[in-house]
């Protein structure tokens, strides 16, 4: 995917068993994915964010329930 903060990088995250790191996703009734754990970039622009419901929660933000 493309870095939700508009930097331009690709961020690729791996969901294949046994790799590592490794992101689980799960999509909901309307097809809206979540990934588990959070997403953060060590480099470039440093963003931090949940990908919840199909949507970016930057860290920090509260989610709304």
């Amino acid at each position: 995917m493309k870095c939700p903060c508009r930097c331009g990088a690709t961020i690729e995250m791996l969901i294949a068993d046994g790799a590592r790191p490794r992101w689980d996703i799960v999509a909901d009734a309307k097809g809206r994915p979540t990934l588990q754990p959070s997403v953060w970039r060590n480099a470039g622009c440093k963003s931090h964010f949940w990908v919840r419901t199909g949507r970016i929660v930057w860290c920090g933000e509260s989610e709304a329930v």
